[in-house]
């Protein structure tokens, strides 16, 4: 395969080389007339992409790039040399003289006198000497629109360290910047003990008024945002930890109290954690997801399942194990992202996945909600007989009352958005609620807690930590806890994609520049896995409380420490508080976040997302409350893979698909075969690919050149030519690499011939391809170019071989027919033409016909063979764009000298003077601009002319043009116009007429090539 690879790279190479070789043949033609140019040149296969006859070139000819890039800048892999002019003795007096090509219209260049006040831009000095960013091996402009935001780093640079000015992916946080953090905060953690530890020691130079204020003033300023703090921490706490275990079955129904003690053990750890330097946000609070409650009543039942209910001690010990496993578990799974720096992989994950799971919650919250308040035993059940439960006098009442209360806070919240509402809608809830208590002498707390209204007593002797005396490792059943590893994998999978989330909206919110979603993810991995070993549960930084906290005041890690302290203080005296909480209060802020979330996900994105992804996230909401949490999520990930197939398919990967004779090369022809590719050019199809191609898309592809090709429109519109440009093409799979073979196929019985430009045979895409035997077909074999100017203008060389085939068949004395008899047709890839007519024969033969006729071409050249040069090519060279007779351009012919280029020789460089006009007799010359937007190259042929605009202009050269074979040109020089103007105005005046008449040629020429690549990069912005 690597020999194969290797063997069709070549032939990829040397098809642009033979096709450059072809493009000087044919130019030499249009200079001749048809008893000349018969030759045995006409005679060699046209498929000379993979033919072999390429060792008739005499020059090793360098590809011809293409040429005009507007997605990327060229990146040399060396530092390029600018080689000082040459000097006048060093150099013949043929290289005296340069000259550009006549693009400048498009590309003109400003006068001598507005030369030194040029941009930066303007010439090759300026850009070259632009500051420059070292990547990989080679070297890189500075930095633009246009600069990839994801760069490589070579070996080199990996193994000696990032050079100065180097790119860094500032989005992602390289590694090497988090390196940096590490170790200035290193310097600062030790330049703190050392100041610490001579504090100490110099205690009599301590000043009393500072030690006043950082003792004392300074801690009492956050009380009130620690006040704050704490109690949306008891508030988290009755709504979260007390239904951290399902208190629907009875063996978990007295765990109240100790899940709300192991949710104030977590929100301590996280707390200290992320205060005490591990997150960037000094005001950040730590607490538990409200979304990983679910998951642990998932645990719980799978263990109660396995182990079964006449063993508590057993389920107990495997469940509250499971839950700090989980909790570690989670904890490594975040310190890998952040440690690996894959903090920015999050990003790739569907939204709308996220999006149904937190619905799903909300469905689960409003479930829990109900069993919660009206006390059922077991789980909700969707059946007549819990229905019956719940409509039930007794019961209505107790589920119904906070559910109303919860959609009165939200009616309000519609008004009212002051922070502080939650906080002081539940505390007047409590107040009333007692109130109600004392102003009725019937009522009393034990009446209220018999009848469901509020939370039993706990005994004064349960401690705070009780739920560690739950911890028995000898009571354990190791397979029902193995059994919940896939819960606890769900669980992780949960957490990893809400907290990357969370960070960046938190920095947006708080102004904080700096963050690092890696540091935040190590943070986050500390505080889970401290919080597991401390045996309690999972924890992250709170979005909505760490804003509160942070614009009350608490934007400081003093603030952080001192609400872990109070916190603390209310976890010890914590249990005694539960039996005198209403169920009032916990149920209705368990149904308010349910429903929030409920609407977060149906209400706020309704019209919104696309229909599919609302289909997503509905079938995700009731997958989860109806079946189950990690069936869920696997459901919306089938389901997000499904809806990106669907909505990708609908994207077509055709950019655009365009004729010959509006898509064409930039080689600067004759005027003749300008004229007859123009009529012809609609036989020739550009289809620009572009994304990934993969089984969907390509059969948007499949069905367009299926079109092409059909009965119908094939006998209307006939193309020969079809080029695939795959130069914007990301990836390709193995089925639509197939597709490839099979559209050749298809191609093939319609006699179209397959091109393929802008392939890499070495990148995965030229693989891919080779892999399915695409390349290496020797019937019906692809043409393989490096872009699509070389592929273009293959397909224009072999319809001009038509043109001069047709002239010679005129020429003929014997001829009765007007047949398209290309010699040794039987080696062409459309032999069926020759026997039948079709109506793509038909048009090429009538146009060729009509084209010679109409310039008379076939005896003008007899005509001016007989004349000498320069004038024979002057005549033929302004055929078409002068009306002036021989006798006048006899005038002008001493007005030129002779002058011959080697391969490689350079005529002028972009910013020269003008000082030369040129006709090229022979050969072929390249014109390469160089642009801040990318760059551009042409190629100018015998019979046409270089660099007339700028030199009529007296403007400056925007162009650097070399002979890319041995080249003959006449000049005329510029003392010799300088001259004519004086002394022949009405030659000088005939000469800026053709000039203008050019220049209109040439815009039109390079807006064809450019049109292609505007309409890509307009359907991609």
């Amino acid at each position: 395969m690597p020999a194969l690879t290797l063997l069709l790279d070549d032939a990829s190479v040397h098809a642009s080389q033979s096709v450059r070789q072809e493009t000087a043949e044919l130019a030499n033609w249009a200079l001749s007339d048809a008893t000349t140019a018969r030759s045995a040149s006409l005679n060699r296969p046209p498929n000379v992409g993979r033919q072999g006859q390429d060792a008739e070139l005499e020059t090793d000819l360098s590809s011809h790039d293409l040429l005009f890039n507007s997605s990327s800048v060229h990146v040399p892999a060396v530092i390029d040399e600018t080689s000082e002019p040459v000097s006048p003795a060093d150099k013949p007096p043929s290289g005296k003289a340069p000259s550009v090509s006549t693009l400048t219209n498009l590309l003109q260049a400003p006068g001598e006198d507005q030369l030194d006040t040029q941009s930066a831009f303007d010439t090759d000095e300026s850009v070259d000497d632009l500051e420059v960013v070292t990547v990989n091996n080679g070297i890189i402009s500075q930095p633009h629109e246009q600069t990839p935001l994801l760069n490589g780093h070579s070996t080199n640079a990996s193994k000696q360290g990032y050079s100065y000015g180097s790119l860094r992916d500032l989005e992602s946080q390289q590694s090497r910047l988090i390196q940096g953090v590490h170790v200035k905060w290193h310097a600062k953690f030790s330049e703190g003990l050392q100041s610490l530890y001579r504090n100490v020691r110099s205690v009599k130079s301590w000043d009393r008024r500072k030690c006043l204020t950082s003792l004392v003033v300074q801690p009492a300023s956050f009380v009130p945002p620690v006040i704050l703090g704490l109690l949306l921490n008891i508030l988290d706490a009755l709504s979260y930890g007390m239904i951290l275990f399902p208190l629907g079955e009875p063996i978990f129904a007295h765990l109240g109290p100790d899940g709300i003690s192991m949710f104030y053990v977590s929100c301590i750890v996280s707390q200290l954690v992320y205060s005490l330097g591990g997150s960037i946000f000094r005001g950040g609070i730590g607490s538990e997801m409200i979304e990983v409650v679910p998951f642990f009543h998932k645990m719980a039942f799978t263990i109660l399942a396995r182990v079964g209910d006449d063993k508590p001690e057993a389920v107990l010990a495997t469940t509250i194990l499971s839950y700090s496993i989980s909790s570690v578990l989670t904890g490594v799974v975040f310190y890998v992202m952040g440690r690996c720096n894959l903090g920015s992989l999050i990003g790739f994950f569907p939204r709308h996945i996220l999006i149904g799971c937190i619905g799903g919650v909300g469905f689960f919250l409003v479930v829990t909600g109900i069993e919660v308040s009206a006390r059922l035993d077991g789980n909700l059940e969707y059946d007549l007989a819990t229905l019956k439960k719940l409509t039930d006098r007794d019961t209505a009442a107790l589920w119904t009352v906070p559910l109303l209360l919860a959609i009165v806070l939200l009616t309000i919240k519609r008004w009212i958005k002051h922070p502080l509402t939650d906080a002081t809608y539940f505390i007047s809830i409590i107040a009333v609620f007692y109130i109600v208590i004392a102003a009725i002498p019937r009522l009393s707390v034990e009446q209220l807690r018999e009848r469901g209204w509020v939370f039993e007593a706990q005994g004064s002797d349960v401690p705070f930590y009780h739920f560690y005396t739950l911890y028995d490792f000898k009571a354990v059943d190791w397979g029902a806890l193995a059994s919940t590893i896939p819960a606890m994998f769900a669980l992780t999978f949960f957490g990893v994609l809400h907290v990357p989330i969370n960070i960046p909206a938190l920095a947006l919110t708080t102004n904080e520049d700096d963050v690092s979603v890696d540091r935040e993810l190590r943070a986050h991995g500390w505080s889970n896995a401290l919080s597991g070993l401390c045996g309690s549960i999972q924890n992250y930084l709170v979005y909505t409380n760490t804003v509160l906290f942070i614009r009350s005041g608490g934007d400081s890690r003093v603030a952080g420490v001192l609400l872990a302290v109070a916190t603390f203080g209310i976890m010890v005296v914590g249990p005694v508080i539960i039996g005198f909480i209403p169920v009032t209060v916990v149920a209705s802020l368990i149904y308010f976040l349910g429903i929030d979330l409920l609407r977060e996900a149906l209400y706020d994105t309704w019209g919104r997302v696309h229909r599919i992804e609302y289909l997503t996230i509905l079938v995700i909401v009731v997958t989860m409350g109806v079946w189950d949490f990690v069936a869920g999520i696997l459901v919306g990930i089938v389901l997000a893979c499904v809806s990106f197939v669907v909505q990708t398919s609908q994207v077509s990967a055709i950019r655009s698909m365009l004729p010959g004779n509006i898509a064409s090369s930039t080689v600067r022809r004759h005027p003749v075969q300008h004229a007859f590719l123009q009529k012809v050019g609609t036989q020739v199809h550009v289809m620009k690919l572009a994304g990934f191609l993969f089984f969907s898309t390509i059969s948007g592809v499949e069905n367009r050149v299926r079109a092409l090709i059909d009965e119908k429109t094939f006998h209307a519109h006939p193309i020969r030519f079809l080029v695939a440009d795959l130069a914007k093409v990301d990836g390709i799979d193995f089925s639509a690499a197939e597709a490839f073979t099979r559209l050749n196929r298809i191609l093939s019985k319609r006699n179209v011939q397959l091109i393929i430009s802008g392939l890499d045979l070495h990148s995965d895409i030229g693989r891919s391809l080779s892999n399915v035997g695409l390349l290496d077909e020797e019937e019906d074999g692809v043409e393989l170019f490096e872009d699509l100017n070389s592929a273009l203008e293959f397909c224009e060389n072999e319809m001009l071989k038509t043109l001069y085939s047709q002239r010679d068949a005129l020429d003929e004395p014997d001829q009765h027919s007007r047949n398209l008899a290309i010699p040794k047709v039987e080696q062409h890839s459309f032999p069926i033409e020759t026997m039948f007519s079709s109506p793509r024969r038909h048009q090429l033969e009538e146009v060729a016909i009509s084209t010679l006729r109409e310039h008379n071409e076939d005896q003008l050249q007899r005509v001016w063979q007989k004349y000498d040069q320069p004038l024979q090519l002057i005549l033929q060279t302004f055929c078409g764009l002068s009306e002036k007779k021989e006798e006048f351009w006899r005038r002008t012919a001493q007005l030129f000298e002779h002058q011959t280029f080697a391969a490689g020789d350079i005529l002028y460089s972009r910013g020269d003077r003008s000082q030369a006009f040129y006709l090229l007799e022979s050969g072929i010359l390249r014109a390469d601009y160089k642009l801040p937007q990318g760059r551009l190259s042409e190629l100018i042929v015998a019979g046409t002319t270089c660099g007339e605009l700028p030199f009529f202009s007296s403007t400056r050269r925007t162009s650097t043009t070399t002979a890319e074979i041995d080249s003959a040109v006449w000049l005329m020089a510029q003392a010799t116009w300088e001259n004519v103007q004086k002394e022949q105005p009405d030659v000088a005046q005939e000469f800026l007429k053709i000039s203008l008449k050019l220049t209109s040629e040439r815009m039109d020429a390079i807006t064809k090539f450019v049109i292609p690549l505007l309409q890509l990069l307009f359907v991609q912005i």
